[in-house]
């Protein structure tokens, strides 16, 4: 077994490819319309429920990626764990009707004195065997220095000074309700109480409750379809984010996207930030457009 131990806090990296169980996932137009609905999405097809918004993707490996990430960490540092990062790489759109398979394994951990991150890999297909999608979750468990660390990073998405030099392709500002996190909680399956519960969320040293992150990038998915894709789901080819800052609950948040370079000729990207209460909220955002 390999491990990585600092200040009494030791990594399990033998876990390191090892997949969890399959777990499948029925998909219903209820079901991707209550998504659609809790994250304030406004585009047609979504909220009928016919083709799923791009962050629902999440939804049927939510259960998957807790128990990766604690197959490396130790299981007493849950408490301590936050979304660093997440990154999306689309093959179809979810659709109504789908029978999806879904399994996730963590790929690499490395340990910084503010923080450690182990990055999981999670990927869906569907009753056939095709890929759906591929996703990248990075887990970020807040003052644990993890050591060295080993396996693979994330793939990269920085945002770059030169982005926001350019002029900006788009800008979106959309409002965050006060009831946002106890309708996304149920329609994403995340019953995390700092979402929740305003004393467990100022316990765990927070203003109060926030909203999930998943449900912010979940706003900056439909702000790039609506803007840069004609709102064509199955054109969105990549999301991905870092976590900045948490967005509260009655705020406005305003996304900013800019033309990026693009490794492939046939494929758009855009650099994207999203800012709340004049604070970076999500950073290292990059979208990329067939």
């Amino acid at each position: 077994m390999t491990t990585s131990e600092s200040a009494g806090v030791v990594f399990d990296g033998s876990a390191l490819g090892e997949w969890t169980d399959e777990e499948r996932f029925s998909v219903t137009a209820e079901r991707i319309a209550q998504y659609a609905a809790a994250t304030n999405d406004p585009v047609p097809a979504h909220l009928s429920g016919e083709i799923a918004p791009p962050v629902f993707a999440v939804v049927p490996v939510f259960t998957s990626m807790a128990p990766a990430a604690l197959s490396v960490a130790p299981v007493e540092l849950l408490m301590k764990l936050v979304h660093g990062e997440q990154d999306f790489l689309f093959h179809r759109p979810i659709r109504a009707g789908d029978e999806l398979v879904v399994r996730a394994k963590p790929i690499g951990y490395v340990g910084r004195p503010n923080g450690s991150t182990v990055v999981i890999y999670a990927e869906t297909r569907d009753a056939a065997g095709e890929l759906v999608n591929e996703q990248w979750m990075t887990a970020f468990f807040r003052k644990v220095d993890a050591g060295a660390g080993e396996g693979e990073l994330a793939p990269t998405h920085r945002i770059t000074d030169e982005d926001r030099a350019g002029d900006p392709a788009a800008s979106v500002t959309a409002h965050i309700d006060d009831d946002q996190t106890f309708r996304y909680s149920p329609a994403s399956g995340d019953p995390m109480p700092i979402h929740l519960d305003d004393e467990i969320a100022r316990m765990a040293g927070l203003p109060g409750i926030i909203n999930h992150g998943l449900c912010t990038m979940a706003f900056t998915s439909w702000a790039a379809l609506t803007e840069l894709a004609g709102g064509d789901t199955a054109r969105l080819r990549r999301l991905a984010v870092r976590f900045a800052k948490p967005v509260l609950p009655g705020q406005d948040i305003t996304t900013t996207f800019w033309p990026t370079e693009s490794a492939d000729p046939g494929v758009r990207a855009y650099a994207f930030e999203t800012e709340a209460a004049g604070q970076i909220a999500i950073t290292d955002g990059r979208v990329e457009i067939n």
